[in-house]
């Protein structure tokens, strides 16, 4: 069969009744019920970089992958029935980074970029500045009201996203003692920080990467014999974990995960950096817990607090892929994130769990072209011709080459247009092969040695008690109240 008759084929099985389809997603609209009462749990959900774009080729991909065009998928997390947009800057720039961003939404303050739970006037970098200005974040008030809490991300937990819940700094790169300044008299690292949390709240699972930060230079990595800590204080941090009590156990594996006590509190550390890209876990079978069994994990134990719980769940590589101009490990990062997201949902009663998915801040990634339905989402622009039929041969740009659906505004993949007298052979001539690498760097139109952020707005997907207050474009920061206001009725 030719490529024509095939996707007419995939044409036909895509047609769709619209005014059926429109009248059953308007009768379930009106059947959908705002919860009103208090909160016993609450779960964010932060995928760092998703914006609206990466979800959008998120969800195609997925449903690719099922065997469908894409298109008509939906993600589990866009089938939230409450959407709204938060306003991503920080106090002192238009496009932000985490932790100004991950600030806003743990503590209600906006702040500047590059500092963590702390307030706009600090100066980043600047311990002595900082003195006095800390922000108590979102766990404060779940111990307050009894709650047990957790955090889970995929990159570092030391990073900036994950520390905004227990820690303060006036820098987010102060991850480990090594990390501050000889003028840093009086500042804490931000590991250090998590084991005051374990002692100090009901944290009772902390489950990422960034076991080096919790380790002394001569201590060995328990997994890579080719690394070490990173601590300079002779410090072993995952053993302080384990001495706060006999409850307090520190893991390495997925296999230790599954084996932890019902009872038990959790420091889990997979990584001596950020965990595994979720392809690469899965094409190396490595023994490193998905998001999805980290958060069911979590649940499972928050959920013996009869007061409730506050659960922080992070996809902290969606970024990282991002900034690589690495489209593909981005996407499948995402997909993985809406799998914790289903685990959450099927694992919590709608009743009593507020459930927010969002994220901290976009990316420069663009969706464009104009592809035919059903086009590989990671493939080459194939249109329609003039009668609206697909066409065989993909789509070429001026300088006569191909080019992809997605591509990035600036980052790692760039290339000029048209080969030059220096030397340089422009734009390569892509083909279908290439751009579906999963280690293809798509296209970029500014060359950076990383990919940049966004800073277009970002979507808030929410269910359960108060999520209807979060429809409507808001303020970052307006996300905290929302919570806020959920744990304490």
């Amino acid at each position: 069969m030719d490529i024509l008759a095939a996707l007419a084929m995939q044409a036909a099985a895509n047609v769709t009744d619209w005014e059926a389809d429109g009248r059953a997603a308007l009768a379930a609209a009106k059947e959908e019920r705002v919860v009103e009462g208090p909160a016993k749990n609450v779960i964010l959900f932060i995928a760092d970089g998703m914006d609206v774009t990466t979800s959008t080729a998120a969800r195609i991909l997925a449903g690719q992958q099922l065997g469908g065009s894409g298109e008509e998928h939906l993600l589990t997390f866009e089938s939230l029935p409450f959407t709204g947009f938060a306003k991503t800057y920080n106090t002192n720039v238009q496009v932000p980074d985490s932790a100004g961003t991950a600030t806003a939404i743990m503590t209600g303050h906006k702040t500047k970029a590059g500092v963590i739970n702390v307030d706009q006037t600090v100066t980043p970098g600047d311990c002595a500045s900082a003195e006095g200005k800390r922000l108590p974040s979102i766990l404060e008030l779940a111990q307050e009201t009894g709650r047990s809490s957790g955090v889970i991300s995929t990159a570092r937990i030391t990073h900036a996203t994950p520390a905004t819940l227990y820690a303060s700094s006036p820098s987010r790169d102060w991850e480990n003692d090594g990390d501050l300044p000889e003028d840093a008299e009086g500042c804490t690292d931000i590991a250090s920080q998590l084991i005051e949390a374990g002692r100090s709240y009901d944290l009772l699972v902390a489950l990422g990467g960034g076991r080096r930060n919790f380790l002394p230079e001569a201590t060995q990595d328990p997994e890579n014999e080719r690394q070490t800590g990173a601590r300079e204080d002779a410090k072993d941090l995952m053993a302080a974990w384990r001495g706060i009590s006999r409850r307090h156990k520190t893991v390495t594996t997925a296999s230790e995960l599954m084996e932890a006590g019902g009872r038990d509190r959790v420091l889990g550390l997979f990584e001596p950096s950020h965990m595994m890209y979720e392809h690469d876990r899965r094409r190396e079978e490595a023994d490193e817990p998905s998001l999805a069994e980290m958060t069911g994990f979590a649940i499972e134990r928050l959920s013996k607090d009869r007061d409730g719980f506050f659960l922080m769940v992070e996809g902290g590589r969606v970024d990282h892929a991002h900034h690589g101009g690495n489209a593909y490990r981005a996407l499948v990062d995402t997909i993985a994130f809406d799998d914790a997201v289903k685990v959450a949902l099927e694992m919590t009663d709608a009743e009593e769990t507020l459930i927010i998915v969002t994220a901290d801040h976009g990316h420069t990634m663009a969706f464009q072209g104009y592809p035919r339905r059903g086009n590989p989402i990671m493939g080459l622009v194939r249109g329609v011709g003039p009668d609206g039929e697909p066409l065989e041969l993909p789509e070429q740009a001026r300088d006569q080459r191909p080019y992809a659906t997605l591509s990035y505004a600036n980052g790692p993949g760039a290339r000029s247009g048209t080969a030059t007298k220096d030397g340089d052979p422009g734009r390569p001539f892509l083909t279908d092969d290439e751009v579906a690498r999963p280690e293809h760097r798509q296209q970029a139109a500014i060359p950076l040695y990383g990919e940049t952020h966004g800073g277009q707005d970002v979507a808030i997907y929410a269910k359960g008690p108060g999520a209807h207050l979060l429809t409507g474009v808001h303020e970052q920061s307006y996300i905290y109240y929302v919570m806020e206001d959920a744990l304490r009725k």
